[in-house]
């Protein structure tokens, strides 16, 4: 079997998804724009199940992926999600002493990375979840 083309090219993908953060937070470096992806996905992280973390991770590129289960404690107990300002506050306590996510991190962060998702198959994943996390990542909470 050959080599899937995702893997192939993981590096390229990750490093455009990482810019696409950078221009949308209005940050100088991918550098910056690393800390913050991997914080909102932390903080995105930190309110699902273990096994929504696994279907949610099947659902990023691998570099995406890898980030987004990099350092987890999957026996950790889902927490609630809160307000937009204390999850941009949990965002920015981040490695605070290196964080300059811009207040719009979520929302910055979120609406990059659905350019590099199944953004019906990511929609679908979040109403399993709650109208919360639906909310999280700009998607309209009314019933269809």
């Amino acid at each position: 079997m050959t080599v899937p083309q995702e893997y192939i090219s993981a590096s390229r993908d990750f490093e455009a998804a990482l810019v696409d953060v950078r221009d949308r937070a209005m940050l100088s470096t991918t550098h910056r724009a690393f800390t913050t992806l991997e914080a909102v996905l932390r903080v995105f992280r930190r309110r699902l199940t273990p096994d929504q973390s696994l279907a949610f991770a099947g659902l990023l590129k691998p570099g995406l992926r890898a980030l987004f289960v990099a350092d987890w404690t999957m026996g950790e107990p889902a927490v609630p999600f809160d307000t937009r300002l204390r999850l941009q506050e949990e965002v920015m306590f981040f490695r605070r002493d290196h964080n300059l996510s811009p207040d719009t991190a979520i929302q910055d962060v979120t609406q990059a990375l659905r350019l590099h998702m199944g953004e019906e198959k990511l929609k679908s994943f979040l109403k399993s979840v709650s109208s919360d996390a639906l909310s999280f990542w700009g998607f309209s909470t009314e019933i269809e």
